[in-house]
């Protein structure tokens, strides 16, 4: 089968398509075929391999993780004998977890890992992009900062993929919400239902003081010292990037009455509570009230000229990549 394969540490062109050995399901696991992926932040970042923190976990000298790629949806091929959950031929959403490999024609997945029926209202395209942004934001906000109705939460990073699902996930909880994003991105951050939009290239971001109860950093720009003084007296700083700086923080805030930051690491949580949050996201998929934004597709053949693209930053939402299907089509729902 075909996949995208990273050896060495690099810019996109380390990314090289190359014909690997097709899984073969055990007894516990699905085998799928998959449709579309994406490419996320998170696997340019695991690509670049220039950051201590993640190469931690991808590998020191070169990548353990030959195939990246997390998120996916696609087809059932074959379940091993103690899968009833599913049957070939079901339309499915996945998500890959630590395993990645999704970058690929095929994926094996345990039937514990986050894995469920392709909601109808979505093409398969819209449907790979749905476990890494929907279930991050849903964990920060929801489990970490314990978003409230009533409740004021910015958002930095509004037109990500993580963002762009906070900003939806926020107004579903109840709060008032500020979106923060570059000019272009303003009117998605609206349609997707802020109450207010900063633009921080006509405005400050951190001009303002004591205004939000969570502030929530999806890609890392500003630092706690930059916002904690726009924190209500209990307000909580959530960011989504590993640092040391941040891992200090928390342990200096959480003994401290007042406000606090907030690290959590949503990828690494129990695939049972992973699985109940994508039912609880597929429903309100189904109900309208949430809806994956795709900026840009590209076909598997070309996932360098994607990566190229997410390291520009100026990505809206999601990246899909769309696998080859048999016969050598190409999958365009």
């Amino acid at each position: 089968m075909k996949a995208a394969v990273y050896e060495r540490y690099g810019d996109p062109e380390v990314v090289q398509i190359q014909e690997i050995e097709k899984p073969i399901p055990g007894d516990d696991d699905i085998l799928i075929k998959v449709i579309a992926t994406t490419v996320s932040a998170v696997d340019s970042i695991f690509r670049r391999g220039n950051k201590m923190f993640p190469r931690l976990a991808t590998g020191i000298v070169h990548p353990k993780i030959p195939v990246l790629g997390t998120e996916l949806s696609g087809v059932v091929e074959s379940v091993g004998k103690k899968v009833h959950e599913f049957s070939p031929g079901d339309p499915v959403i996945a998500d890959s977890g630590t395993n990645y490999g999704a970058h690929a024609e095929y994926l094996v997945i345990s039937k514990k890992d986050p894995v469920i029926l392709k909601p109808n209202n979505l093409s398969f395209k819209e449907a790979a992009a749905v476990t890494y942004g929907a279930l991050t934001a849903l964990a920060f906000l929801r489990d970490n900062g314990k978003v409230q109705s009533g409740q004021k939460v910015l958002v930095l990073g509004a037109s990500g993929s993580v963002g762009s699902y906070a900003i939806q996930l926020a107004k579903h909880l109840g709060a008032e919400v500020t979106g923060v994003c570059s000019s272009g991105n303003v009117q998605l951050v609206r349609t997707l239902g802020a109450d207010r939009v900063i633009d921080y290239k006509k405005e400050s971001v951190t001009d303002q003081s004591g205004r939000w109860d969570v502030i929530f950093d999806t890609v890392g720009k500003y630092s706690f010292p930059e916002c904690k003084h726009m924190l209500t007296n209990k307000g909580l700083y959530l960011t989504t990037v590993l640092s040391f700086a941040i891992l200090g923080q928390m342990v200096m805030t959480s003994v401290l009455r007042g406000k606090k930051a907030v690290l959590a690491l949503t990828g690494l949580r129990p695939a049972e509570q992973k699985n109940s949050d994508l039912a609880f996201i597929k429903n309100l998929i189904e109900k309208g009230e949430l809806h994956p934004v795709i900026d840009r597709s590209y076909p598997l053949d070309e996932i360098s000229k994607a990566y190229s693209y997410v390291d520009s930053g100026r990505k809206k939402g999601n990246v899909v990549i769309t696998v080859a299907l048999e016969g050598g089509r190409k999958y365009h729902g």
